[in-house]
């Protein structure tokens, strides 16, 4: 059997794919802040060329930054809805009455850019104070520890009909490692909709119930509930195992005997909705909360949740969590666990933004009956449906529907959601109500009337509600014709259009994260500090905040001046595709070990021939750079007698070692030994200013290539011995040593 070993996706990977950068994109500099970014433009200097980022701040002022240097800027966040002051000329005044947000471009050499971010960071400091108070908090309190005999374990997995992905194995192990380690656990899964995420819940649910204590399953629609009830009876047939519904759908004397058999201990699984919150139900023992499609509960819900479950074991699921909870995961606040691989045979649904047009809209229905299919026509309003209806009934007579909305008597609207899933109609007419819990293999196809009127996550929801069987699936987003949309409206569904692989729900939610903020990570309020700074800077500033009030030294994210003079870029006749080019830039700054670049370089060549020597360059400055940062040397000047390095801060973390190394490789012994002891071309001396001179041997007709080799070798030998100090502080995972 053949067991394939595939890398996993992080959460910072999805991040960096959807920042993507394109000229005219708002970018931040570590040093000088917010500028726009201008496209690539190679410069010249002493005949060698050089690819640089071009920025634009304020007044017209340009910044030319070197590709290699790329990790100093990050992208600012969506600018859709917002007016740049470039301060070139006045704003226009109907956009500045449109309520449009003001983005003012920083100018180069102020002050105010310095002060903003220290201003932000103070923030910050409560902030990761409170973070780590709370987590700490939970950390220290006692968690019930479950296991469940492995026999036992696995004939429940057998009942799972299909083969598990690679993603849902490793979050499996990750809830069955949480459970079983003595601490409350507090996992989010991320995956999209219909990847399997019930599965994780029901394995949960069976070690906690087997091990003798309770599960509480919260969902926020009566629907999903309804739905998860008849799955958990179905895969625990048969088994010691007793589940109740609580909801709007349960008349009310099965809901009293629920609610006592909560009480009591008499009821091992309860599937609820908001109803599971209320004061008077008491649990006997509940030892897992598990909270499904968590961006439907607001603050306060949440806050009872708290409250309900202290000291007890969470998971949470979602397809597109919130940015609140999405940022706590990625500051390392809750535990994450992303499902990105899709079932086997399922295929990415196709969707459409257009016009609502009458005719179309009549083949779209007609073609999915004529397959044997069914399709949703969603409204944004009960008041929209008769309108509808209506339309249905004129354009569309062939088809047979069904009308269902939120504030129909439970009974009704379960008995005609189940004559939908029975087949019976062609059309489900309804509100936003079925964005969450709806399993119907057979549906489709889903037209969205008036999409513009609901949010980025809900449509997303919705889409999720066709696709879900092997048939290809289709999205119509439908706007009223002759109405333009606004650029906020406009954004978001060019987003949901753009989003059309499988599993995009993660780069969904980064996206929301982008344009909303994260608001304030502790309470309700919604206003977040990300506008200041930028949405990736701002995320890095968390995560150093959080760093230092967890005791970790944390230095900022600095990079390596370096001035070669060689040709240093990936040449546009060798890769003509401008994003192409930005993206492979973008990953040579992460790029962190000698064989990473070999990697690396191997891929260039395999997808577009041999490098040319511009390119062998770039990849000999990029391992450059990384040694640079090893040895904490600030800038490199290199010339064609040798180079000059300056150490950051004057400092270097093995001075005993560095005198040794100056010693060895002075100018007489280089003389007797005809060439250094260490294997330098040169000999090395140390200037006032703590600079390290380096005067190469190798005379006038070296080449680049080989130019650059020597300079590596001299910086990798300085930091070994800079890393001989022991450990070193952190900078956004690379080591500055003081």
């Amino acid at each position: 059997r053949l067991i394939q070993r595939k890398r996993s996706k992080k959460a910072a990977n999805f991040l960096s794919e959807a920042a993507s950068l394109t000229p005219g994109d708002l970018v931040v500099h570590v040093e000088h802040g917010i500028g726009q970014f201008d496209g690539l433009e190679t410069i010249t200097v002493s005949n060698a060329p050089h690819d640089c980022l071009k920025l634009i701040y304020y007044g017209g002022d340009k910044l030319f930054l070197p590709v290699e240097n790329i990790d100093l800027i990050s992208r600012y966040g969506s600018q859709h809805a917002a007016t740049i002051d470039t301060g070139m000329g006045k704003e226009n005044e109907t956009e500045k009455a449109t309520g449009r947000i003001n983005i003012t471009l920083d100018r180069l050499g102020s002050a105010n850019w310095q002060m903003r971010k220290a201003r932000v960071k103070e923030r910050l400091r409560a902030i990761a104070d409170e973070l780590i108070r709370v987590a700490a908090a939970r950390m220290a309190r006692a968690g019930k520890v479950f296991s469940v005999e492995d026999r036992l374990y696995d004939e429940f997995c057998a009942r799972f009909p299909f083969d598990e992905t690679d993603d849902q194995k490793h979050s499996i192990a990750a809830i069955i490692d949480d459970l079983a380690s003595g601490r409350p656990m507090d996992r989010l899964v991320c995956g999209d909709v219909g990847f399997g995420k019930t599965e994780i819940a029901l394995r949960a649910a069976f070690i906690v119930a087997l091990s003798g204590a309770q599960t509480a399953l919260i969902v926020p629609t009566t629907l999903l509930a309804r739905q998860h009830a008849q799955t958990f009876r179905e895969r625990f047939a048969g088994l010691p195992v007793e589940i109740g519904e609580l909801s709007r759908l349960v008349g009310t004397k099965r809901a009293n005997e629920t609610k006592a058999g909560i009480a009591n201990g008499r009821i091992d699984i309860v599937i609820g909705t908001h109803a599971l919150l209320q004061k008077h139900i008491q649990f006997a023992n509940l030892g897992l909360v598990i909270i499904d499609e968590e961006q439907h509960f607001g603050v306060q819900h949440k806050e009872q949740l708290k409250k309900l479950h202290a000291g007890v074991h969470v998971l949470t699921l979602t397809a597109t969590p919130i940015p609140r909870t999405l940022q706590l995961a990625l500051a390392d606040v809750r535990d994450l666990s992303l499902i990105t691989t899709p079932p086997i045979d399922r295929l990415a649904v196709r969707t459409y933004i257009t016009p609502f047009d009458k005719v179309i809209m009549r083949e779209v229905l007609l073609r999915e009956k004529y397959r044997t299919g069914q399709s949703f026509f969603i409204c944004p309003y009960i008041a929209d449906l008769d309108e509808a209806a209506a339309f249905l009934r004129d354009y569309v007579p062939e088809i047979k529907f069904i009308v269902t909305h939120g504030q129909m008597a439970g009974r009704e609207l379960e008995t005609r959601i189940a004559a939908f899933y029975d087949g019976q109609y062609d059309v489900l007419l309804s509100t936003s109500i079925i964005e969450s819990g709806l399993d119907i293999p057979t549906a489709n196809t889903i037209i969205i009337s008036r999409a513009d009127r609901f949010g980025l996550a809900q449509l997303y929801q919705m889409r999720g509600r066709v696709g879900r069987a092997k048939a290809r699936a289709y999205a119509y987003l439908t706007y009223e014709e002759g109405k333009p949309l606004s650029p906020a409206v406009e954004k978001r569904l060019q987003i949901l259009q753009s989003l059309d692989s499988l599993g995009a729900g993660f780069t969904l939610a980064s996206y929301d994260l982008d344009l909303r903020g994260a608001g304030n990570l502790l309470g309700a309020e919604q206003s977040g500090h990300v506008r200041e700074v930028g949405f990736e800077l701002y995320q890095s500033m968390l995560e150093e905040a959080v760093a230092k009030q967890q005791g970790v030294e944390y230095d900022e994210a600095w990079s390596p001046q370096l001035n070669i003079n060689s040709a240093v870029l990936l040449p546009d006749d060798y890769i003509a595709d401008f994003e192409v080019r930005m993206g492979l830039y973008r990953r040579l700054a992460n790029l962190e070990t000698e064989a990473e670049i070999n990697q690396f370089k191997a891929e260039l060549i395999d997808r577009f021939g041999d490098l040319p020597a511009p390119a062998q360059h770039l990849l000999q400055v990029i391992a450059i750079k990384r040694a640079c940062v090893l040895a904490n040397i600030e800038k490199l000047d290199v010339g064609a007698k040798g180079a000059v390095l300056s150490f950051r801060k004057q400092t270097f973390a093995n001075p005993a070692g560095l005198a040794e190394f100056i010693a060895n490789n002075q100018e007489n012994t280089a003389q007797e030994n005809g060439r250094l002891g260490q294997g330098l071309l040169g000999h090395v001396s140390l200037r006032r200013d703590h600079a390290l001179v380096f005067k190469a041997k190798w005379g006038q007709a070296i080449d680049d290539k080989a130019r650059l080799a020597h300079i590596k070798e001299l910086v990798e030998q300085l930091a070994t011995i800079n890393q001989q100090a022991g450990p070193s502080k952190q900078s956004r995972g690379q080591g500055e040593a003081k």
